[in-house]
């Protein structure tokens, strides 16, 4: 964390309160039972000032998250997008990650929630290149975890749940036991599901594929933002179920998110994507990403929101 980030405002039910001072009971049924539900966002330095891009987006996937889990937001879409757009005004920042999270509250334990109340914060601090600064332009070196992605009818992959990142932690923290910097795990079929805060996308002979939503996947919201991209390019994209091997064969592969743009895969357990380097397709993908968000070409999908 940031020590600049301490310095700032948390939005928390309707006000603003200093960073130290956002707190929840330690009793809160989320601390228990993992009743959350969040978002992540970027907003991003443009030329006609600070954005957060695809607000409106993340939060209605935000809401639906809250409806799969029963948990009532007690705002309205529109006063929340409002209000993360509050949050970096009131912080001052030109760019930022942005975390708003629905959670329940403190009233009882027991695995039912419904007594408990639903707690909504926002907070925004800095946050660089999530997978390294290098590996933008470079890549990185990732492996196939162990442990697979949530089967069907077990938790909702659809819903962006904070219960869910145990799965993902588990990921994540073998991956970096085994010196790489990121995992990917596997569908309840053995097929490629998504990295451990990622979507993934392979090339092969010019086309993209990516794993479907049926495949414990999280619908990305960059994610949808490369589909649009590549439709601008004539590229074909086809979500299907994806074998694992079909990564040691692909010409190029990379990760979509939020946190980590478009960020180039160089290998895949030790053995090399392509030619071992961000390949022409995704560096084509990349570029025209980071002219969207960087507001530096026009924005005919409505994705910026802009902070006057």
């Amino acid at each position: 964390m940031d020590p600049r980030d301490e310095q700032g405002k948390i939005w928390m039910n309707g006000e603003f309160v200093d960073w130290p001072d956002a707190k929840i009971h330690v009793m809160s049924h989320a601390v228990h039972y993992g009743t959350s539900v969040f978002e992540g966002m970027r907003c991003y330095k443009t030329p006609n000032g600070p954005s957060i891009f695809r607000l409106a987006d993340h939060i209605r996937r935000l809401f639906d998250s809250a409806k799969i889990y029963r948990m009532p937001i007690p705002y309205t879409q529109e006063e929340i997008v409002e209000a993360c757009k509050q949050t970096i005004k009131v912080n001052g920042f030109e760019s930022a990650y942005v975390r708003p999270i629905a959670l329940r509250g403190y009233h009882s334990l027991g695995v039912d929630p419904s007594k408990c109340p639903v707690d909504v914060a926002i907070g925004a601090l800095n946050w660089g290149a999530y997978l390294g600064e290098e590996a933008i332009n470079v890549g990185v070196d990732v492996c196939v975890s162990s442990w697979n992605r949530m089967a069907p009818n077990t938790m909702p992959s659809l819903a962006k749940a904070g219960s869910n990142y145990m799965n993902s932690q588990l990921i994540k923290m073998e991956a970096i036991n085994g010196n790489y910097t990121e995992g990917i795990g596997l569908d309840v079929h053995g097929h490629i599901s998504e990295g451990s805060g990622e979507n993934i996308f392979i090339v092969r002979d010019g086309i993209i594929y990516t794993p479907t939503v049926g495949s414990g996947i999280l619908p990305g919201i960059t994610r949808d933002s490369v589909f649009k991209i590549a439709e601008e390019f004539g590229i074909k994209y086809i979500e299907t179920s994806i074998p694992r091997e079909m990564l040691y064969i692909a010409d190029e592969a990379f990760f979509s998110g939020t946190a980590a743009e478009i960020t180039p895969i160089r290998s895949v357990d030790g053995i090399p994507v392509g030619a071992g380097k961000r390949g022409p397709i995704t560096e084509k993908i990349q570029k025209r990403y980071f002219e969207y968000v960087n507001g530096k070409r026009e924005d005919i999908y409505g994705w910026h929101d802009y902070i006057k």
